[in-house]
């Protein structure tokens, strides 16, 4: 696909809305939108990548309380023919068709590559992927499992939902502790992954979530890895522009 010239496409993840309390995580929310409203009328296609809630379980007839805003502006924009496209995280990977065929947004579970301007791109959230984390990758495993995604379904949401929230604030909570920082890129997972999956098929732009840091990496003299950080302390985000891909921080909507 080519974009005009005048167009961007615009890559952003990790709100985790619900996070840390309702108040703090409105405040986030209402920020998100008023970004959103501003590139509106610059976006080819916006993707967003992963971790949007800080839990998300999608029951068969129940939409979890909450978050009316970004869902009404995300099919605003759909609606527009602005597409709209969501990977799901390691936090709202129990979705099935609710975006789809309520907003008009695919969901994808794994990365995807893509095509813009002739620019390869491989996109995903980032967890799970590269050497290490082998009991995150375990759990994940288990969490995907449809036996225990339908157990977990036949809870009434409302002890559901308390369960799952509990432990999403207390793997934050523990997460809030420590300042991500660069590891360097010999021990950096999503690093070393983008460089192995170099060594099979090229790619111009890796995009990815999950690391909550912002990080624009040359992987080699045509392939560079791009982490999206978060919108919980730097509200980064990345643009293409047609030719390159550059990692921004969102500034005006501080109040």
């Amino acid at each position: 696909m080519n974009i005009a010239k005048d167009k961007k496409i615009y890559f952003l993840s990790d709100f985790h809305l619900g996070a840390p309390n309702a108040a703090a995580s409105l405040q986030k929310e209402k920020k998100i939108i008023r970004f959103l409203d501003e590139v509106k009328a610059t976006a080819a296609q916006v993707f967003i990548v992963g971790d949007m809630f800080d839990f998300w379980y999608e029951y068969k007839k129940v939409v979890p309380k909450g978050f009316v805003r970004i869902l009404g502006k995300l099919a605003e924009l759909t609606d527009s023919g602005i597409p709209v496209h969501f990977f799901v995280g390691n936090h709202d990977m129990w979705m099935k068709d609710y975006f789809k065929t309520e907003l008009n947004i695919p969901v994808y579970f794994e990365p995807r590559a893509f095509t813009f301007n002739n620019k390869e791109f491989l996109i995903g959230h980032g967890d799970g992927l590269g050497p290490g984390d082998r009991g995150y990758k375990f759990i994940k495993k288990i969490f995907r499992n449809k036996t225990c995604n339908w157990l977990f379904g036949i809870l009434p949401p409302y002890i559901g939902m308390g369960i799952a929230n509990y432990f999403s604030r207390k793997s934050r909570a523990q997460a809030g502790q420590t300042t991500e920082v660069f590891l360097g890129e010999d021990k950096e997972w999503l690093i070393i992954y983008c460089k192995e999956v170099l060594q099979k098929q090229h790619y111009d732009f890796f995009i990815f979530g999950h690391r909550h840091l912002p990080i624009d990496c040359k992987l080699n003299e045509t392939s560079r890895y791009i982490n999206l950080g978060d919108w919980m302390n730097y509200c980064s985000y990345a643009v293409f522009d047609g030719n390159e891909v550059a990692l921004k921080y969102y500034t005006t909507g501080n109040k």
